[in-house]
């Protein structure tokens, strides 16, 4: 009797049908016993002594495979081929020793990499012992990250409150993200111009061609910088109009060889560009095709296995593509020999094939009846990648025209045809930034061409138009997902089946956010960077952590010992822990702050100070830390309480906010009133005043800028035409009343006959044409809309409860808790203020207060009685405790904890 230990149960049971009634075969369910999450698991003082416990759940099944072993003569270790199924086998080996399990059973190892009948029953057949080295090298790592990760989180908990540990490779990948945030941040866009022109040939084709040369000098990117180089280029053109012919035609032809198989991180990436799947489904969709899908009432593997570094095929694999291609597509499309890849992954090991379709002929088409639609698009993915890869190459013809006029200005047109599609006809390699494909839909483009009409050395053209453009250039683009897997690649850190572990944990703690598919870095995670980077800089480097998997490469093939290894990493990583360990929180602040100042605060335009406090006017901004992570506060605390994101300072919102908490800020003199119009800064936020109080009782005009308007955005001409707001905008085609249109409370807003509706905020209250606010206010009346009710106004000065305005069956009135104040008709609810809110509250007190104080006194009274009762059952439960005699033992729960 032979038992088989494999991962999962879905393979356990398409295995147990392969072998046949002569062996018994259980799953693990992944790892069986791993590293308590507590101190002393792994000690670096008795040689790396590590302690190992039974995962969760585990127990039942390892008895599971401690019962079948009793008769049994042979245990077959067949979990995955890779250093953790390797380091799996050794845990259930050594499990089932400690119990005394295995005397008198032969243990084997055996690896397959597809899930068929031929492939398990051939690795059945050449079984081999357990590999030491790849044993040793997941020692060594687990090691290594169990000791990063619990000597270096209480040092981020103590020192940076809200923060935890992203683990050794997870805090380099978070470095990468957050300082392409800071190059983002500080990019500062350049200008540049190019020209083209329209070109006509004698045979009546037209072209256009870019300009390249300027009185003879060759042109570079930024030699248009502004409007003007651009028109003194386009005056240039025009001066030779009848004087360009063709100087040079050149011809080549350009191959295109196909991309290899996929491995983990290409398969990662081109799911992410392609399917939109993030790293770790797409690991699981791969991971079900692996294990095997019912086709036919027999569960077939359609993939081999998908975590590996290989880009080899097999010859069996090699030879069905190349059948297939011959089929398919013709003779032209299979190369003269198969095609030999070789890996660009640095540091390539652990597996011995690509990820490729198990069967050449299970084409996507046939196997989209037993997948769903996740299944099929990954399975349709990975077998045209394979199959594209022993395609034959593809062929340009590549045509590049230089037209000159003789004054020393040159044209170039280029362009390309594909002469021969070859692996193009199947699949091209999604781009990581501005998008794939050719647009069609497919993700699988065949490349742009564009045709140049025939023409020969001499002839002359005519010109046409002469188009000058505007270009700025653009910062770097955030981190995809596939991006990021391709960076952490280039930089040897981590390894393929770590990379979807890496993404989601720095998701799951809140270090990086998702927007739009691109990684944004949140105010904790760079944080953690920056402290990262201050105190344990050496352990972030790219350069080191990729020479750290280096030496655990080295491990795995024999030619490093991986205790000497942990030693000399542990004497100095233990070193710069107790560096810091009298470091204050204070110290950490000022520390953080002075490096991340350049960045977070850099010089505003105007020469304002990017650290003086908008809420106070005279405090420093600086870095602080809370319960919930980093925010920028002011050093006036608590007398000022401004606080704001973790963002950079700059720009003119920025120079504004500073610049109102200094005094208002004139935007000119009103024509019409010969008073002066001011923005500035109040207690409900920002506003546009015109003139000036002359004494306490006199109200200057004023309106709020909405939420959606920044200060600094608010021109003279803007501010004149919100101060004449509400303005009428017409007559209503029906009743003939008119439209008003104003900001409110609430936002802008039109009105007609007390019934009001939102204006969008793409449109602008100051231009809103009648047939829109007529169709505006006939939508808010279809939804049964009207005055906003419930909304909140402001806080009440006293007890700081909401101020709300509602509609009520006779009119709109304000709400302060259970004191309601009707709106008179000369004001408008939309445009109320909290003061005009509170004013009328306070009248409706006054008016109605004589029969509202006897209530709350009889409130009180029963109040009282109630306190007096409660006391009296409080006073009986403390006799009854008295009486119990001894007092409790304290609760472990009670007792002091250790920082």
């Amino acid at each position: 009797m032979n038992v088989v230990v494999v991962e999962s149960p879905a393979k356990a049971k398409t295995i147990n049908r392969y072998l046949g009634p002569d062996f018994t075969v259980l799953a693990s369910y992944g790892h069986v016993r791993d590293l308590p999450a507590k101190d002393g698991s792994v000690r670096p003082d008795e040689d790396f002594a590590m302690s190992w416990a039974l995962q969760p759940k585990a127990d039942a099944r390892v008895k599971a495979i401690a019962d079948a072993l009793k008769g049994a003569d042979t245990l077959i270790l067949a979990t995955d081929p890779d250093r953790e199924g390797e380091a799996i086998s050794w845990h259930v080996q050594e499990l089932l020793r400690d119990r005394g399990l295995l005397e008198g059973v032969t243990v084997k190892r055996v690896v397959f990499h597809e899930i068929t009948k031929s492939a398990v029953l051939d690795a059945m057949a050449h079984p081999r012992d357990l590999d030491q080295p790849l044993i040793e090298a997941y020692l060594a790592r687990r090691a290594l990250d169990y000791l990063v990760g619990f000597t270096l989180s209480p040092v981020l908990w103590r020192k940076l409150p809200g923060s935890r540990s992203a683990g050794r490779v997870q805090s380099v990948a978070l470095r990468l993200i957050s300082e392409r945030e800071a190059e983002i941040e500080v990019f500062n866009p350049r200008e540049y111009w190019s020209v083209d022109a329209g070109l006509g040939t004698p045979a009546g084709g037209n072209f256009s061609a870019h300009l390249t040369h300027l009185k003879d000098e060759k042109l570079s990117k930024y030699d248009l910088g502004n409007e003007a180089s651009a028109k003194e280029a386009v005056a240039a053109i025009e001066r030779g109009r009848d004087a360009f012919n063709v100087a040079t035609v050149e011809r080549k032809e350009a191959h295109r060889n196909p991309p290899a198989p996929f491995i983990t991180s290409t398969m990662q990436q081109e799911a992410s560009r392609k399917l939109g799947f993030p790293a770790r489904r797409t690991m699981q969709v791969a991971q079900r095709l692996y294990e095997g899908i019912d086709i036919g009432g027999e569960t077939t593997g359609l993939i081999s296995y998908m975590r590996t570094d290989s880009v080899n095929l097999s010859d069996e694999a090699v030879n069905q593509a190349r059948t297939l291609i011959g089929n398919d597509y013709g003779a032209d499309y299979v190369p003269d020999k198969p095609r030999q890849h070789r890996s660009s992954a640095r540091n390539a090991q652990e597996a011995h094939e690509a990820i490729r379709p198990t069967d050449m002929q299970r084409r996507p088409d046939q196997m989209r009846a037993h997948l769903d639609d996740e299944q099929s698009r990954l399975y349709e993915l990975i077998w045209k990648r394979a199959v594209a890869s022993q395609m034959a190459s593809a062929r340009l013809d590549q045509v590049g025209i230089d037209i000159i006029d003789g004054a020393g200005t040159r044209l170039r047109a280029t362009g390309s045809v594909i002469a021969f599609p070859g692996f193009l006809k199947l699949y091209q390699e999604g781009r990581d930034d501005n998008g794939t494909g050719d647009g069609d839909g497919d993700g699988d483009g065949d490349g742009e061409s564009r045709v140049l009409p025939p023409v020969k050395e001499g002839d002359r053209l005519t010109l046409g138009p002469v188009t000058p453009e505007q270009h700025f250039t653009q910062p770097p683009p955030r981190y995809t997902e596939a991006s990021l897997v391709k960076k952490l690649e280039e930089l040897g850190i981590g390894r393929p089946s770590t990379y979807a572990s890496i993404i989601s944990v720095l998701q799951e703690r809140d270090y990086v956010r998702l927007d739009n598919k691109r990684f944004i870095p949140e105010d904790r995670g760079r944080v953690v960077t920056a402290f990262l980077s201050s105190y344990f800089k050496n352990y972030i480097e790219y350069e080191f952590t990729a020479e750290l998997e280096s030496l655990l490469d080295d491990i795995s093939t024999g030619r490093a010992n991986w205790k000497k290894f942990l030693g000399e990493f542990w004497q100095d990583f233990a070193k710069a822990i107790g560096e810091t360990k009298d470091l204050t929180i204070t110290e950490v602040i000022d520390t953080l702050d002075e490096d991340l100042g350049p960045h977070f605060f850099p010089p505003l335009p105007s020469g304002i100070d990017p650290r003086k406090c908008p809420g106070c006017g005279d405090g420093r901004l600086g870095l602080k830390l809370g319960k919930f992570g980093a925010f920028v506060g002011c050093s006036n605390y608590p007398e000022c309480r401004f606080t704001k994101k973790l963002t950079v300072a700059g720009g003119v919102e920025d120079e504004t906010e500073i610049a109102l908490a200094m005094g208002p800020i004139e935007l000119g003199i009103d024509p019409a009133s010969n008073l002066g119009v001011t923005v500035r800064k109040g207690p409900y936020g920002p506003y546009i005043q015109l003139g000036e109080a002359e004494t306490k009782k006199d109200k200057p005009k004023r309106v709020s800028i909405p939420k959606g308007i920044s200060p600094g955005d608010v021109t003279f001409d803007i501010a004149l035409g919100m101060l004449a707001l509400p303005r009428v905008v017409g007559p209503h085609p029906e009743t003939g009343n008119p439209i008003n249109a104003g900001i409110g409370r609430f936002g802008p807003y039109v009105e007609h006959d007390k019934k009001y509706a939102s204006i969008p905020a793409d449109e602008n209250v100051l231009n809103i044409g009648l047939n829109r606010a007529v169709d505006l206010i006939a939508s808010a009346k279809s939804r049964g809309g009207g005055q906003p009710t419930g909304k909140e106004i402001g806080k009440h000065p006293d007890d700081d409860k909401p101020v709300t305005i509602h509609s009520g069956r006779y009119g709109p009135y304000v709400k302060h808790g259970k004191t309601n104040a009707t709106i008179p008709n000369d004001k408008d609810p939309e445009t109320l203020s909290i003061e005009d809110a509170l004013a009328l509250i306070e009248a409706r007190l006054a008016k109605a207060g004589t029969k509202k104080k006897p209530a709350k006194k009889k409130a009180a009274k029963k109040k009282t009685a109630k306190k007096k009762t409660a006391k009296k059952k409080t006073a009986k439960k403390k006799a009854v405790k008295k009486e119990a005699g001894k007092k409790p033992a304290p609760s472990p729960a009670d007792a002091p904890q250790d920082a």
